[in-house]
């Protein structure tokens, strides 16, 4: 048999046995430890902006190696993106970093999140608080029209170590005036707050420190929380998702669900 098609033969059929695979179109690399990616959109999955899926590569012995990554796209998108670090000796990881187009991964069709328009009351102004690639679930409710319908103002406050890594979210916001679909409905609303903890910047600290001595509300010109105009969501590390939902709650806000909509709502799916 010609070499070629045996080959071919073969990549067909690896492809048929990785479940639910989807295909690699792009690949961006931010930083050293930061990177981004989009796949192709099975046609039956149909998601709220804000959830997130389960992701993976098989592992050598043929068993899919998953974990949860927020769907960085919007709802609409004919592609879905996703953006991840980069751990060195990381199970998925130090793999996931490793793929180019054209190259496959799994992707579990099934949906969940609580970072949703629906989990929260209607309100005034909408914040979205995140450190890292916390920042994903916003990008996709940023380039949703259903945000800027539903509030007045949007605020997307990013806390990384270094400027470097709030280049992903920064390329987002920069982008959403000039949006064809969203532009005009963006508008004035938006208000973007990025912070550094580990290199000098133009706004340094913790965003729960700025928070908690009022500098982010006197800096963006808005008043402090109340649960008759807020609403909050939260994304970020273990320290980050329990500072603000304790500012939260001193504030008057009340926790939400898909269940029951309140007035803040905190992603605790990527929290070990």
């Amino acid at each position: 048999m010609d070499a070629a098609p045996q080959s071919a033969t073969l990549a067909t059929k690896a492809q048929k046995i990785m479940p639910d695979a989807q295909t690699v179109t792009s690949v961006h690399h931010w930083t050293d430890t930061l990177f981004s990616f989009r796949v192709t959109r099975p046609q039956s999955l149909r998601f709220r902006s804000g959830e997130f899926v389960m992701i993976g590569l098989l592992k050598d012995d043929g068993k899919p190696l998953l974990r949860a990554y927020s769907i960085a796209s919007p709802s609409w998108d004919d592609e879905l993106e996703f953006y991840s670090i980069k751990v060195p000796d990381g199970p998925l990881t130090s793999r996931l970093q490793k793929i180019e187009e054209g190259d496959q991964i799994i992707l579990r069709p099934k949906p969940v999140g609580t970072l949703v328009l629906d989990a929260l009351l209607p309100g005034k102004r909408l914040w979205m608080i995140c450190t890292g690639t916390g920042v994903a679930p916003f990008a996709s409710l940023l380039r949703d029209p259903e945000t800027w319908e539903c509030y007045d103002q949007v605020i997307l406050a990013h806390t990384c170590r270094t400027k470097g890594e709030l280049a992903y979210g920064a390329e987002i916001v920069d982008a959403l005036p000039e949006d064809p679909l969203i532009g005009e409905l963006v508008g004035d609303k938006l208000k973007y707050y990025p912070t550094t903890t580990r290199e000098p910047s133009g706004i340094e600290g913790r965003i729960s420190d700025h928070i908690r001595d009022g500098r982010v509300f006197k800096a963006l010109d808005v008043p402090a929380w109340a649960p008759e105009t807020d609403r909050v969501m939260v994304c970020g590390n273990l320290a980050l998702n329990k500072d603000i939902m304790a500012l939260c709650e001193a504030h008057g806000l009340l926790e939400g669900a898909n269940s029951d909509p309140k007035h803040f709502v905190v992603e605790k799916a990527f929290i070990d």
